[in-house]
């Protein structure tokens, strides 16, 4: 994070809350125009798949409320939510792919190659 960001948050910006990522969530303290800016100071690297729902719809201005003014209901059925894990050692990698070890089950499929 910059030194322009950290001091235009400072000076301009109020915190409205943080999330359980430790992301903290701003908003222009005074604006002349109808809608106040909104921002997110990320912990860690900037990844903006790191918001969860909820703020990310504050964020974008679908929620005029923010999250910690709500009270939102979480049902058991509902993940956790999780960032962008590409590039990380937590990435999805397929059965057959080359970082386990490029084998793959015999095909069982009903398949005859066309011989003419």
């Amino acid at each position: 994070m910059t030194i322009t960001t950290r001091l235009h948050t400072f000076f301009h910006g109020a915190l409205v809350g943080e999330d359980e990522f430790g992301n903290r969530y701003y908003t222009e303290k005074k604006s002349s125009k109808n809608k106040r800016k909104r921002w997110v100071l990320y912990r860690g690297s900037a990844e903006p798949s790191k918001v969860p729902a909820e703020w990310h719809g504050w964020l974008h201005y679908t929620q005029d409320t923010p999250p910690t003014q709500r009270n939102i209901k979480h049902y058991k059925w509902e993940k956790q939510h999780l960032p962008n894990l590409t590039g990380t050692k937590n990435a999805y990698v397929p059965p057959g792919h080359l970082l386990r070890g490029a084998h793959r089950d015999p095909t069982t499929a009903d398949y005859e190659a066309w011989k003419p």
